[in-house]
């Protein structure tokens, strides 16, 4: 006889369809779709600036296996009913990047979310944000968010020059594009280094490729000795693994950054 359990198991979220609305290429690496329709009545916002939706995909033929990808919602717009993602492309290159770079107006697609964890703390002395492209929709959103009189830094890796995008933050923030085409995992934590270390509390968003994030993690607390509460640290991805292997690897002790 089986024994019944002391906790109730978690009820399925809903998958929530929306249509896409318009596609806009912000640059040769980052395509926009937003989305809408009918759907969009069962989408509950949440408060933070890093909210993510749960993506649902086909694997090309002849596997047609269905995944889930992981993305950042740029912006919810409630009087227009539509939200917009933003999706890094990189040619044939992945599942949904593919799929953002050739959907057309009209198409629908499956998620489930919003989730979340970060909203900027406004009682902060200074702002440090650090990432890759990957991270830029949950930075520029962040930005947005802060009061006119904040003040930090905002340091965003990309493989080229013409992956930087016009950011709009307080005059008070400083908005630095380094382009890293060698993958060099110190990249960031260099950047970060060499800083001038503004004084009292920070509130740090540092967010992007795996090994980046572990180079960084020694720069804030090992070196910075940054308690864990003032700092928001996560790796989105993995440099030659699928979000499937990425995020399985979690559980393992190659995927722990914290």
């Amino acid at each position: 006889m089986a024994l019944a359990s002391r906790t109730s198991p978690r009820a399925p979220r809903p998958s929530i369809e929306l249509v896409v609305i318009e596609t806009q290429r912000l640059s040769p690496y980052l395509v926009r779709i937003t989305l809408g329709g009918d759907g969009f009545d069962q989408f509950h916002d949440r408060v933070e600036t890093d909210k993510y939706l749960k993506l649902k995909f086909t694997t090309p033929e002849p596997e047609s296996h269905p995944v889930t990808r992981t993305y950042t919602v740029r912006r919810v717009n409630t009087e227009a009913a539509t939200l917009d993602v933003d999706f890094v492309v990189h040619g044939d290159e992945g599942v949904a990047g593919p799929w953002a770079a050739n959907v057309k107006v009209g198409e629908k697609i499956s998620f489930i979310g919003p989730g979340g964890g970060f909203t900027p703390n406004v009682d902060a002395d200074w702002h440090l944000f650090v990432g890759d492209l990957s991270a830029v929709p949950a930075i520029a959103a962040a930005l947005e968010s802060l009061p006119a009189q904040a003040v930090g830094e905002a340091i965003i890796e990309v493989d080229a020059e013409d992956a930087a995008l016009e950011l709009a933050a307080p005059a008070g923030v400083n908005v630095r594009w380094i382009t890293n085409a060698a993958h060099d995992t110190e990249c960031l934590a260099d950047a970060v280094r060499a800083l001038e270390w503004r004084e009292g509390r920070v509130d740090a968003f540092v967010h992007g490729e795996r090994e980046s994030m572990k180079a960084l993690r020694r720069v804030l607390f090992d070196e910075r000795a940054l308690p864990r509460e003032h700092v928001s640290l996560s790796g989105y991805w993995a440099r030659g693994r699928t979000e499937d292997r990425f995020q399985a690897e979690k559980r393992e002790p190659v995927g722990q950054i914290l």
